[in-house]
């Protein structure tokens, strides 16, 4: 076999990119709103049916920005099992991250929220993990009662709608990442979407190192999408429904291969979701008989590289004086025995195949 790795970039032909990027050199205008940014960002708000959008270099500073602009100080209830720009970001922006557990489906716990709710608790970031979403229902309901904002990392459910809405609809504020190994991608990037159409100008002066208009109104930062990505963007979203299509059949495949494997639990997710199959995880169980470190050694010996996907917690990081890990018993659980199978557009059915047969020798 080939290496297959964990994600491979979906991309358009050389020829259409090119195609697309030749006004560049007529307009010259390479970054700061440009045309082909604001297409994308047109594109962008109708595509994941949302009120409001603003796109960003990356979904890591997009993050930033969101929790700036929303102008909040104290501490922000999130979960360890994310990626570390969830929490860097928390910090980054002069808040304090409080971690609540998860449950089965990898989400937030929604009922373990309000036991942590304080005096200086200002919001909730719930993360939607593997394509999967937080109740976000119930947080809203937690977020009301208690007066606080609700912000929803969402960097794994580009394309998610939820009983019809996208899922960027919910919060007060979403962040989608378009890092190169997403569903969708502008090589790097990211965007905000948002309810309230007052929060456009906050963010805005967030992006663009605190100016509004000819005045520095804030501390902001340089966080602006320029045209080469947003070209690559247009690009991608022309072919975004392919995409989905091509790993649906790859995440069924899967599932078709590993239902019956005792031992591991495949995902599975809410009701009334639309998927985009970003991810493939699986949750190694006692039943299997071996732990996670033996599947990834037999399929490294296969040249197959799956992912500790999230692994270690971000809770423990070591700036945080201690270890926090053991106040989440769940996520610290998971976080040892979940594992990310190869998934992608382009991996080929006998490559799947081949994959769970290693894994049912194990």
């Amino acid at each position: 076999m080939n290496k297959i790795f964990v994600t491979k970039s979906s991309m358009p032909s050389y020829e259409e990119y090119c195609e697309e990027i030749k006004s560049i050199w007529e307009t010259t205008h390479l970054t700061n709103m440009g045309p082909i940014h604001n297409r994308l960002k047109d594109a962008l708000k109708e595509y994941l049916k949302v009120k409001n959008i603003e796109l960003f270099v990356n979904g890591h500073l997009a993050l930033y920005c969101a929790l700036k602009a929303l102008k909040l100080k104290g501490e922000i209830i999130t979960t360890p099992f994310t990626f570390a720009s969830t929490t860097n970001a928390i910090v980054q922006a002069g808040c304090k991250p409080i971690f609540c557990d998860v449950k089965s489906d990898y989400t937030i716990d929604e009922n373990k929220i309000e036991s942590l709710i304080t005096d200086e608790t200002v919001a909730i970031l719930g993360v939607h993990v593997y394509g999967n979403i937080c109740n976000v229902e119930k947080i809203e309901e937690t977020a009301k009662k208690h007066n606080l904002k609700v912000i929803y990392d969402s960097a794994h459910a580009f394309g998610v709608e939820y009983k019809g809405k996208g899922i960027g609809d919910y919060g007060d504020v979403s962040m989608f990442s378009f890092h190169a190994t997403k569903v969708f991608h502008t090589i790097e990037g990211g965007c905000l979407t948002f309810n309230d159409e007052s929060l456009a100008k906050e963010i805005a002066k967030q992006r663009n190192f605190g100016i509004d208009g000819e005045d520095l109104d804030c501390f902001g930062t340089n966080a602006k999408m320029n045209e080469f990505q947003s070209a690559m963007g247009i690009c991608n979203l022309r072919h975004i429904d392919n995409e989905l299509a091509l790993r649906k059949i790859v995440f069924e495949r899967y599932c078709e291969n590993l239902k019956s494997v005792k031992g591991l639990k495949l995902l599975t997710c809410v009701n009334g979701l639309k998927q985009n199959y970003a991810y493939f995880p699986v949750l190694v169980e006692k039943e299997f008989g071996k732990d996670r470190e033996d599947i990834i050694e037999e399929l490294s010996k296969n040249k197959v590289f799956a992912r500790k996907y999230f692994y270690p917690l971000v809770s423990e990081n070591k700036e945080f004086g201690c270890d926090l890990a053991d106040k989440t018993p769940i996520a610290k659980d998971y976080s040892r025995r979940v594992l990310c199978l190869p998934m992608y557009a382009s991996l080929k059915l006998e490559e799947v195949d081949k994959i769970c047969e290693i894994i049912k020798t194990i």
